[in-house]
């Protein structure tokens, strides 16, 4: 049976011998020599209880004092929360991204997306990752999103370097994976946005990274923002790892894509461990009590001063 209270600094503890001599003292000594003027003296067994029990009032105070010093805890009841899912966001920025796209481009349609996106997923960690040849992780995991809304101004593709383009999305993958496995905790996926198809694929290589990112228990959603079929080496790799492909030509149907995914991750309650918080309530209540009755002995019942 799990124990109800717990103490910060149970080493004090030791310290109740004290007022435990004081209390076998005051039991076991030899009564005192009453005075005349003692209006209790010679009154029975009873008053001799009594003043013993007076006599004992201090003792349980200074214990009461030993304990608040020691930190009483209290054990709370376990409570549930939510599962974190570190979601990695792996956008291509190679100059196709800056085709017409509805009133913006297909970049602006995808990053305005995972921003509508990261506000529903309130409680998970975002991560966001830009490619084209080469690839830059603008955000890291974070459960704070502010730098997200920060990013579209700067990694529009028209404002990159020319030798940032082309879409190298297999490197851009790997690249993710090694991000998300340094996270031990929570479930893991990549969200690649893209609109094209990439050469570094090829050849037997969408099969060896989808194998490792099954193995690792990563997920692959992928976006295809553009007219035309999702590449098979992209599909191939998200099916493989669990995830699934969409293809999507206009902003409408980019946000239907990302309520689907936001659907099929469903937020995961796990219950977590009882925490012990600080609970000094009973034994202050004690010491009251003690204080008060001490102050009733007081007023009619007195030990002998010897």
């Amino acid at each position: 049976m799990e124990a109800l209270y717990a103490f910060r600094h149970p080493e004090l503890l030791l310290l109740l011998v004290v007022p435990l001599g004081l209390l076998i003292w005051s039991w076991s000594r030899q009564d005192g020599v009453a005075l005349p003027h003692e209006s209790n003296a010679g009154k029975g067994r009873g008053w001799n209880v009594a003043l013993r029990v007076a006599d004992c009032v201090p003792a349980l105070l200074l214990a009461v004092a030993v304990l608040l010093l020691a930190g009483p805890q209290a054990w709370g009841e376990p409570k549930s929360r939510r599962a974190l899912t570190n979601i990695q966001f792996c956008v291509d920025v190679s100059g196709s991204m800056s085709a017409r796209y509805g009133d913006g481009t297909r970049y602006d349609g995808a990053m305005e997306a995972i921003n509508s996106f990261v506000d529903r997923r309130q409680g998970d960690a975002f991560g966001l990752t830009f490619f084209g040849v080469e690839t830059l992780h603008w955000v890291p995991l974070t459960t704070d999103t502010s730098a997200f809304r920060c990013a579209p101004p700067f990694m529009r593709p028209g404002n990159l370097p020319p030798w940032f383009g082309g879409t190298y999305i297999g490197n851009a993958l790997r690249q993710c994976r090694k991000v998300l496995l340094e996270r031990e905790e929570g479930d893991k996926m990549i969200v690649l946005i893209t609109d094209g198809y990439s050469a570094d694929l090829s050849g037997g290589a969408d099969e060896e990274i989808a194998r490792q990112l099954e193995t690792d228990g990563i997920v692959v959603m992928t976006v295809h923002v553009a007219e035309g079929n999702v590449p098979d080496e992209v599909t191939r790799i998200a099916a493989r790892t669990g995830g699934e492909a969409f293809k999507t030509d206009n902003p409408a149907a980019l946000e239907a894509c990302f309520a689907k995914i936001d659907s099929m991750t469903k937020t995961k309650m796990v219950k977590a461990q009882a925490e012990a918080a600080d609970d000094y309530t009973l034994w202050s209540l004690a010491g009251l009590g003690a204080l008060v009755l001490a102050l009733l002995c007081a007023l009619g019942l007195r030990a002998n001063p010897w």
